[in-house]
């Protein structure tokens, strides 16, 4: 995987003017922080389009992926998103190149990381084979909007095998070729634009499936680290365990007199969760931002078609799937909770 390896882990540098550098775990927790904030910025600002904070939040991500010497289990399909976007993105510009080998094109490359977040799924069979299928034809589509026939025809060969069921797209697509015209129904059909929308849904899929709040359970378990840690150094000073029983006594009486200090660490410890803290604060504040641009935008006429599809999807999935029936309707650009007030509102209609 490019970019995913070959750097220094966070640890390698020491600290200075006396004070001992963090553990690697603490480290590592808030890289993955870090790591997951910065995929869910960059899920949203692809979903409304703002290309310069995209921009940003995609170099970002790319850096602390590069920090990672192994790319942790839990945090492999997080890593495959990040990629995956940035590399679709840039899926128009053949002169940006993410691999080593230069005719790959960054959709090329994009599909390579679409394959590896299948490989961590076991459902949405349907939007993962649609989404497969439009990085395919774009990767071709692309190639002759730039006039790069010859290339073309070298990508089928790279991207299809000679299993049946990818036998009907890849005669379909070698003919388009051969009529060296980009502008055939079939690439008209499934579009680049078809193809972010697509993507849309899957990232609302993931957003709704990963809303945990992974930085109040990442402080909680550095909170648990500093605890052990100061337990090891009293130990190591020579306390003793009558001390610590003291110390236990103590702690006791003192949460029955304040039960919001039930711990008292010490002054670098109390800077270190301050500074935790501020981060968190901060990150809700963009947050909220992000959920009151996301509010303010103007809302678009509902489409005759749309009303259709979205009843449609009641009557096969029930009322209150609306991401399943966001995924397998075609509407223009939608999200889940559209569909859901849509709804309400038909509802409302009918009954008056």
């Amino acid at each position: 995987m490019a970019g995913a390896a070959g750097a220094l882990s966070p640890g390698a540098a020491g600290g200075s003017g006396g004070r001992s550098p963090p553990t690697a775990e603490v480290e590592a927790v808030a890289a993955g922080w870090m790591l997951e904030f910065a995929c869910c910025c960059l899920c949203r600002h692809f979903g409304e389009g703002s290309a310069a904070e995209f921009r940003r939040w995609g170099d970002v991500a790319q850096a602390l992926i590069n920090g990672f010497s192994n790319i942790p289990t839990h945090q492999k399909k997080i890593v495959y998103l990040c990629q995956l976007l940035i590399r679709i993105a840039k899926g128009k510009s053949l002169e940006c190149h993410f691999e080593n080998d230069q005719r790959i094109s960054p959709l090329e490359s994009a599909l390579s990381f679409w394959t590896l977040l299948e490989g961590e799924e076991v459902k949405l069979e349907k939007l993962h084979e649609d989404i497969r299928r439009l990085i395919q034809i774009q990767i071709v589509a692309v190639h002759m909007e730039h006039g790069y026939f010859k290339e073309a025809t070298e990508v089928l060969e790279r991207l299809f095998t000679d299993s049946e069921s990818d036998k009907p797209l890849r005669v379909k697509l070698a003919t388009v070729v051969k009529s060296k015209d980009p502008y055939v129904p079939l690439l008209q059909s499934f579009s680049y634009d078809h193809l972010i929308i697509k993507i849309k849904s899957y990232i609302e899929l993931f957003l709704q499936e990963n809303e945990t709040n992974f930085l109040i359970q990442g402080l909680l378990q550095v909170l648990e680290d500093h605890k052990k840690a100061a337990t090891k150094q009293v130990e190591s000073n020579g306390l003793g365990t009558t001390a610590l029983q003291n110390k236990t006594v103590n702690d006791k009486e003192n949460d029955k007199r304040n039960s919001e200090t039930k711990q008292r660490p010490h002054s670098g410890q109390k800077y270190r969760v301050s500074s935790v803290l501020q981060s968190l604060n901060s990150f809700q504040n963009v947050e909220n931002h992000g959920v009151a641009l996301a509010c303010g935008r103007r809302k678009r006429r509902w489409t005759y078609k749309e009303d259709l599809e979205l009843k449609s999807g009641v009557r096969e999935f029930g009322v209150g799937n609306w991401a399943k029936i966001l995924v397998h309707g075609d509407f223009n650009n939608r999200t889940s909770v559209m569909l859901k007030d849509r709804w309400r509102t038909l509802c409302r209609i009918e009954q008056g």
